[in-house]
Formats: C-alpha cells, sequence, structure tokens
C-alpha cells in the first residue's frame, strides 16, 4: 500500500500534466458558474475568480510538498502519515468523493441534454452510453485516459470561444460597473462558489505515480489551473458585459444561452451544435474522476480495477433508472457542493502538517 508501484511504460510524458489538470476543471460548472458568482459577488465576481485561482495554486503547491515526501499516491500518503486502519479510513472518503464527483458530472451533463435537446428520451439511456465509453477508456489504461484527454481539449476548445468572441459586439461593459462593490464576506462567499467550478486539480493526488518524472511536473500542474483561471475569468467578464445583472442572476445556464445569439444561413440553433460538441469536453470529466475512484479501490483491496468499475457504472445506471435525473442531482449537488472545497482546503494541509512532523521527528 505504500508503494503505488507503476511500470515505466504505463507513465505518459511530463507536459501532459498541464491538461489532465486543465481538462478537469473546465467542464460542466463552465456552462452555469456566472449565474451563482452573480448572485453574491455581481460586479466583484472578478476578484472571487482570483482569489479562487490562487487558493487552487497553493493547494496544488502542498499537493507537491506531500508527494515530495511520501513518493506515491494519496492511499500512500494516508497510510504513511496515519497507519493502515486510520489510513484506510481516510482513502475510503477520497474514493467516495472521486465517484461522487464523476456520478454528478455525468447525471449533470446528461440533465442538460434533457432541458436542452432530448426531454423525452430516458437519463438512463444516455447513462448506457457514456458508461460503456467510459468502461471502454479506462479499461485502456491511464495512457488512453491522458490521450482522450488531450485530444478533447485540442477539438473543441473552439466551441467555447465562439459564443463569447460573438457576443461581444452585444456586449454593454458598463454592466462591470461599479467595481469593489461588496463586502470582504460577500467576495469569500464568492471565491467558495467559484472554487467549486475549479475543481478537479485534486486529481492529482491518483494520477501522479502515472507521470513520468512525476516531482518536476508542478510548473505544468500550476499552468494548467492558471489557464483555467483565465478561462473563468475571461467568461465571467464577457458574460457580465452581455447580461445585465438581473438577466444573469435568472438565467441558469449564461454561457449556453450565449451560443443561442448565434445565427447563421444555414444552422437555426447553434446551441444544439455546443452542447453536442461539449460531449467532447465533459468526456475527460466523467472518465478522470471514475478511474481515480475504481484505482483507488484497486490499491486499496488489491482487485483488478474492471471489478470496481462494473460495480460504480452499475450504481449509477441504478441512479438514472430510480431516480429521475433532476431529483438526482439535486441529492449529488446537497453531498458534493458543501464539503469538498472544504474538506480539500481542511485535509491536505492538515496531511502534509503531519507528514512534516513526522519528517521532523526522524531527522531527531
Amino acid at each position: 500500500m505504500n508503494q503505488a508501484g507503476v511500470n515505466e511504460k504505463y507513465k505518459v510524458s511530463p507536459f501532459y500534466v498541464f491538461f489532465l489538470v486543465h481538462s478537469m476543471q473546465t467542464g460542466l460548472g463552465v456552462l452555469s458558474f456566472q449565474r451563482d458568482l452573480a448572485k453574491v459577488t455581481g460586479t466583484d465576481g472578478w476578484i472571487s475568480i482570483i482569489l479562487a485561482g490562487l487558493a487552487v495554486q497553493i493547494i496544488i503547491w502542498l499537493i507537491y510538498k506531500i508527494f515530495s515526501m511520501v513518493p506515491g499516491d494519496i492511499i500512500s500518503a494516508n497510510h504513511h502519515a496515519f497507519g493502515k486502519w486510520i489510513g484506510i479510513f481516510f482513502s475510503l472518503l477520497f474514493i467516495l468523493y472521486f465517484f461522487v464527483l464523476g456520478t454528478t458530472i455525468l447525471i449533470g451533463y446528461i440533465n442538460v441534454i434533457h432541458v436542452w435537446m432530448f426531454d423525452e428520451v430516458p437519463s438512463w439511456v444516455f447513462a448506457l452510453v457514456f458508461l460503456t465509453l467510459i468502461y471502454y477508456i479506462i479499461t485502456g489504461g491511464f495512457r488512453s485516459v491522458t490521450g482522450i484527454t488531450f485530444v478533447t481539449i485540442i477539438a473543441s476548445y473552439w466551441i467555447l470561444f465562439v459564443p463569447l468572441l460573438y457576443s461581444l459586439k452585444y456586449a454593454n461593459f458598463t454592466h462591470l460597473l461599479p467595481i469593489f462593490d461588496h463586502t470582504l464576506l460577500e467576495i469569500m462567499k464568492g471565491t467558495r462558489t467559484t472554487s467549486l467550478s475549479m475543481l478537479g486539480f485534486e486529481m492529482i493526488l491518483m494520477f501522479y505515480p502515472f507521470i513520468k518524472n512525476a516531482e518536476k511536473t508542478q510548473k505544468y500542474a500550476h499552468g494548467g489551473a492558471l489557464a483555467t483561471t483565465l478561462l473563468i475569468l475571461f467568461i465571467y467578464v464577457v458574460s457580465k458585459a452581455f447580461y445585465s445583472q438581473k438577466m444573469l442572476v435568472l438565467t441558469l445556464w449564461p454561457t449556453l444561452s450565449l451560443s443561442s445569439i448565434i445565427e447563421f444561413p444555414f444552422i437555426q440553433r447553434f446551441e444544439y451544435i455546443t452542447i453536442s460538441w461539449w460531449t467532447l469536453v465533459i468526456i475527460p470529466n466523467m472518465v478522470i474522476p471514475l478511474w481515480a475512484a475504481s484505482r483507488g479501490v484497486k490499491r486499496l483491496f488489491n482487485v483488478q480495477q474492471k471489478y470496481p468499475l462494473w460495480a460504480m457504472s452499475i450504481i449509477i445506471l441504478l441512479i438514472n433508472i430510480f431516480l429521475f435525473d433532476f431529483e438526482a442531482l439535486d441529492i449529488l449537488n446537497k453531498l458534493i457542493n458543501p464539503y469538498s472545497v472544504s474538506f480539500l482546503v481542511l485535509y491536505l494541509p492538515f496531511l502534509w502538517i503531519i507528514l512534516s512532523i513526522k519528517k521532523l521527528r526522524k531527522r531527531l
């Protein structure tokens, strides 16, 4: 359990860390984060985004500090810090978190498809299609997961910038005023709201052993997180300039709604293209957390990764069959939203302190 034990042939090149981090952060939250942020901070939302980006950078730095003391993954770090049984407990919490995160993203995207395109198709049909694809990618190994992540970013980035750049000609930048009009407490609440949209970087905790010369890849992880922060900042500024405050608060998916203003002679509903193409963006968001969760079970209980992956897929499918996607999404959001950011912000510094103390005691 102390060693992740990854063969060199299964590892990927260091620069892929940039894409793995950035891809995981650029997903479902990008479609709707502006609404929740505007409710809290309005014209000062950009401050919350910068602060959230800074917090992410600090946590990434902490993750690499942890692995400089205990090479491996979060399973190894927990075991080294707390011993076998307490270590297993905390590792199970991370596995549950990864599983809930992946399930939330999958059901959340199915919800988008339902609302915008195919409201009469049962959610379990989409779930079955996605889970089959996810299983195929994950069983291909981490190199397949990384390859899909790289390709989807390269192939899909344009679909995000087309509506953003198109909407600039209708933008009113006076909507960004006044600045510094909110209290520190409101800005901090906005930072927490934005942090939920930036989740995903913590997957480093599981895929770290699969990176060649992983200890030298910190700059790529920071770069991926910085790219996400700049992207979210750009999206928020454009959205705030395009929508009035009241309209932005009432718009459920502001980024998708921007697509609906695009008009071409040969395309009536450009948002259909956006949603369909966004599947490429969302696939790594589904794949990586479920890979991390099933990999965690494999590490803890020494079973083949396909078995926990089967179990997780069946659970997700059953959720889609017996809980309508709106209801399931509400339950999952109540599980992950209040606790995920707090869990990472509190636990990882605590783990680093424990490991630092143990390292200091060994020197003495």
